[in-house]
């Protein structure tokens, strides 16, 4: 037989098994409407309430016993170190945050910085970063990180996400209308760099979010895609801003077309209709997507 299977069929539920007599378990609380719920399996679910229960049981006791709780951080040091990756553990480390305060925040910060040294899209460590700046603070240095693990590594998708996050939360800086034009200065100089990097040009419509029309009107825009085009290399996310941009009636010059033309492996397109070509050279350049560019074409608006 299967030693997974024996194993199977010999496993003894953890609430039959008298040393976990005395363990309430503690269910995993999705909320009311869990968007994406997880299948989890009979064995893992309980397995996780019975642990669950026992982080539960350690903050009771560090209450009644009036733990020094930066103690109890330093112990929790080492074991996220080992465990980057375990929901309790994380967890765990936010309730002693969260009781020891402010004092904290740098200590935090710092903290994740190591985690990141290891493993730079953590995505615990992301998490408690930015649980640790809005609940504790720390938002003074908060952008220059950015700065640096996006000088050390631009293609960190989470670098440029918490970069998103500082810009648009961060209570310093005055949030994104007041950070927009030089943000959007920083994400242009990062596409020149690395045109083929999806994450600036993904940052870049993140600086126009609700606001389409100022996408279409920033001429600076336009300007990206027709350098990135006219270099004749790694132009897809080009044609695909484009391709927005058209999509929301923006007027292209006769130099982003000639541009679009010049990069078409038809040298022939059929296509009369400008954005419906730029579709076109889409699935031709950009195979893996074919199905994607093939739809866009039968949903943008008439243009001329």
């Amino acid at each position: 037989m299967n030693r997974g299977v024996e194993e199977e069929r010999e496993r003894i539920p953890m609430s039959q098994r008298p040393e976990w007599a005395d363990v309430r378990p503690v269910p995993q609380d999705d909320g009311p409407n869990p968007v994406v719920p997880i299948a989890y399996t009979d064995e893992f679910s309980e397995t996780m309430d019975y642990f669950r229960a026992v982080w539960q049981f350690r903050r009771l006791i560090l209450d009644a016993l009036n733990v020094d709780l930066h103690e109890e951080l330093h112990f929790v040091d080492q074991i996220t170190k080992d465990n980057s990756k375990n929901y309790q553990i994380w967890h765990h480390r936010r309730w002693v945050a969260e009781k020891l305060g402010t004092q904290i925040a740098s200590k935090e910060l710092e903290f994740t910085r190591e985690i990141f040294s290891q493993d730079a899209k953590n995505y615990h460590a992301w998490s408690h970063r930015q649980w640790v700046l809005q609940a504790l603070g720390g938002w003074e240095n908060e952008l220059a990180y950015c700065d640096e693990l996006l000088e050390d590594d631009i293609f960190n998708n989470s670098a440029w996400n918490q970069r998103y996050f500082v810009v648009t939360r961060s209570p310093l800086l005055g949030g994104l209308e007041v950070m927009r034009d030089s943000e959007v200065a920083y994400a242009i100089k990062a596409i020149l760099a690395k045109p083929e990097n999806e994450s600036p040009w993904r940052y870049l419509r993140g600086l126009y979010k609700n606001d389409v029309n100022s996408l279409v009107n920033d001429p600076r825009v336009a300007s990206v895609c027709l350098d990135v085009l006219l270099d004749k290399r790694d132009f897809v996310h080009a044609l695909n801003m484009v391709l927005d941009l058209l999509s929301h009636h923006h007027q292209p010059s006769n130099e982003l077309k000639d541009a679009v033309d010049a990069v078409s492996p038809d040298p022939k397109p059929s296509d009369s209709n400008f954005a419906e070509r730029v579709c076109s050279i889409l699935q031709l350049v950009d195979p893996i997507r074919a199905s994607y560019w093939r739809w866009r074409k039968t949903s943008i608006p008439a243009q001329d």
